[in-house]
């Protein structure tokens, strides 16, 4: 019988990691800190285990990673949902922070997952993304409340609070911006990505940061990815309806906003979408259509090098051109 290199499944929390080694079934717990991490490292080559995995925990595992891939662990950063949804299948209903390790170093021995890449040029960039939706969502409660004020100095303040968001905004455009044109890989994606009219700052900036993967994959593994791939329903005679799950959500959600415009006033999207409507599609399907082609477009264009191509440049009829310009 074929042995098990070790796995390790850590689960992270702000102060201290628990961590299970499978199928050693060794259990620890160290700080979450550079003593802890060095202790772990040690652990870690006693046991000779090389795959890590490490559950999403809101940023406090980010530190952990990178040591480790410093020192030549493969890294496995995992969704907290899957891993949850796979200690259910295994009967596993309790949940602690011990129970969590183990089940994560059970999952990555027993599910196929991507070792993490450290981007490192992406990480400040997706930081400064995330804190600009953070900003915009404040901002957006800060002028509901000014409206609905009716004492002088509370509209005052809101009025002062949505100035100074205002102003955190720009500033985090800026070097945002400056982040992308300071290095060549991402100002070129950007051109490219940027060539498709209706791909606005948000949505270029917001793929550069947090899909890397874009035009490294197929067009079905990329929708999958992003979580605009149709998921059938079935079971013997009974066929349900079709449905999207999972996938980055900061991604889709910016494709979604661009999938609204281009859908109305694009040419090219707006043909598809009515085609889609006219075949009887409800109005939310067609707009998932839209995002998956917008982004299996984008994926083409990227893997290829190339910036978009109008039908009349591309010598194609309008709508073929729409949906294969680039895309193969």
């Amino acid at each position: 019988m074929a042995q098990i290199t070790p796995k390790v499944g850590i689960d992270c929390s702000e102060g201290r990691l628990d961590v299970h080694i499978y199928p050693l079934e060794i259990a620890f717990s160290v700080a979450n800190d550079p003593d802890g991490w060095a202790d772990l490292d040690r652990r870690l080559k006693e046991a000779q285990a090389d795959i890590v995995g490490v559950e999403s925990s809101g940023g406090c595992e980010r530190d952990l990673s990178r040591f480790l891939m410093a020192h030549g662990y493969s890294v496995r950063q995992v969704s907290p949902y899957r891993v949850r949804q796979f200690a259910k299948a295994l009967g596993k209903l309790a949940k602690t922070d011990r129970i969590d390790a183990q089940t994560i170093a059970l999952f990555v021995t027993n599910v196929a997952t991507r070792p993490k890449v450290r981007h490192k040029h992406l990480e400040a960039l997706a930081e400064m993304v995330t804190a600009r939706t953070q900003l915009l969502e404040q901002l957006t409660v800060a002028r509901n409340q000014a409206r609905r004020r009716e004492t002088g100095i509370l509209k005052e303040i809101d009025a002062r609070r949505a100035k100074a968001l205002q102003d955190d905004i720009k500033l985090l455009n800026r070097h945002i911006a400056e982040a992308i044109r300071a290095d060549a890989a991402l100002s070129a994606k950007s051109r490219i990505i940027g060539s498709m009219k209706g791909a606005g700052p948000v949505l270029i900036q917001t793929i550069l940061a947090f899909l890397p993967e874009l035009g490294q994959l197929t067009r079905k593994q990329i929708a999958a990815l992003v979580g605009v791939a149709p998921m059938d329903d079935q079971s013997g005679k009974r066929k349900g309806l079709s449905f999207i799950q999972g996938g980055r959500l900061t991604v889709r959600n910016a494709l979604y906003m661009a999938a609204l415009v281009a859908g109305r006033h694009h040419p090219l999207f707006k043909a598809f979408r009515d085609k889609l409507g006219a075949a009887g599609k409800k109005p939310k399907v067609a707009l998932v259509a839209v995002m998956r082609k917008i982004i299996t477009t984008l994926n083409a264009m990227i893997r290829d090098g190339r910036s978009w191509v109008t039908p009349e440049a591309a010598g194609a009829e309008p709508v073929a051109a729409s949906l294969a310009c680039p895309v193969t």
